[in-house]
């Protein structure tokens, strides 16, 4: 304990509170608080810490409620004691993984693989492994290094639930011939998408700005230009489709980016009322319902990379890829077109100029 005091002064040594650790913080639950859920009232106290990281801190057994680890779920009470230790996430790395990849395409300078729903690119906030990068490196890939160490050989992504053709890079000369071919908008990519209700014209084109959500940080929006362009954050992007078919209340279609904004296709659809089926986050319902039947939940979004052409960056030959329909989603047009009293050669027709 120090005390200061210049000469003929009495010196007090006074009660001084010592703070916590950075990383360590406690609060007590108050009224207001009571009842509500324990990873977002723990979020509402530590600003600049996202929910996903308190829900691993809660999994791992570093948030405490009155001394005792806690469900993320669990309903707070009033007068409840709540102990946060925020411990760093574990340095990342990309480590390779024994994970099988349907493979398309592969040469000395490019791989191609159709990537399955379900996973996701590159390790990042929460993910650490399975991931389409772990599965490169599994089977011992040469990829570009140029990049973030942490997503070799990547020149573009596709969302965890959105399976289809994704290029890869394997040396940094072909990784720069594609990262400005995309950047030029010279790769053409081809979606097949299953859009809820029924698209008002046979071909359509989505030009709204995308932006992040302020609100919602894990979403995307899109909103028509101001009159004197766009504002805040907000990027060009620009979404062209083509209706293929209706199948009861939905319309099939297929769908070509000519920008790569985050989540494009899906806030873009969300955005004119037509959301794609199964994406719960822009909208569309966790089941689709075809008169009285409700179809079972499909798990994923119905968004599929079908096609990419793109030319070879070493000896400029143009090559075009295409990926199947991965089979729940053939089951689940199966299923539609059976509750839509539709024919499913008819479906089988409409795609097969992209599949």
């Amino acid at each position: 304990m120090l005390c200061f005091a210049s000469f003929g002064q009495r010196c007090y040594n006074l009660a001084v509170s010592i703070p916590r650790s950075a990383s360590e913080s406690e609060f007590t639950v108050s009224g207001e608080e009571s009842g509500g859920r324990l990873d977002r009232v723990v979020a509402a106290h530590s600003p600049g810490v996202s929910r996903t990281r308190v829900q691993e801190l809660i999994e791992a057994g570093l948030i405490l409620i009155d001394g005792k680890p806690a469900k993320g779920s669990h309903h707070v009470r009033a007068g409840q004691r709540v102990s946060v230790h925020l411990e760093p996430r574990p340095q990342l790395a990309a480590t390779p993984e024994s994970i099988p990849l349907e493979v398309l395409y592969e040469d000395s300078d490019i791989l191609a693989v159709n990537k399955p729903a379900g996973m996701t690119v590159h390790a990042g906030a929460g993910v650490a492994s399975g991931t389409l990068v772990n599965a490169l490196l599994g089977r011992g890939q040469a990829l570009s290094t140029g990049g973030d160490a942490l997503r070799p050989g990547i020149v573009h992504r596709l969302d965890k639930e959105t399976s289809g053709i994704i290029l890869v890079a394997k040396n940094d000369a072909a990784h720069a011939r594609l990262a400005e071919a995309f950047r030029q908008r010279a790769i053409e990519k081809t979606y097949i998408a299953l859009l809820h209700g029924l698209l008002p014209e046979e071909h359509g084109r989505i030009g709204f700005p995308i932006s992040r959500d302020p609100r919602r940080r894990v979403r995307m929006v899109a909103r028509p230009p101001a009159k004197h362009g766009f504002s805040g954050k907000a990027r060009e992007a620009l979404t062209e489709w083509t209706a293929l078919l209706p199948i009861g209340p939905t319309t099939l279609a297929s769908v070509q980016l000519h920008t790569g904004r985050t989540h494009q296709i899906r806030v873009h659809f969300s955005a004119i009322k037509h959301p794609v089926v199964g994406d719960t986050l822009y909208g569309a319902p966790s089941q689709l319902m075809v008169g009285k039947i409700a179809l079972p939940a499909l798990g994923r979004h119905f968004l599929h990379a079908a096609r990419l052409a793109f030319v070879q960056p070493s000896t400029g030959e143009r090559i075009e890829l295409r990926a199947p329909l991965p089979a729940e989603l053939r089951e689940f047009l199966h299923r539609l077109s059976e509750a839509a009293g539709a024919n499913f050669a008819g479906i089988d027709a409409a795609l097969a100029a992209y599949l």
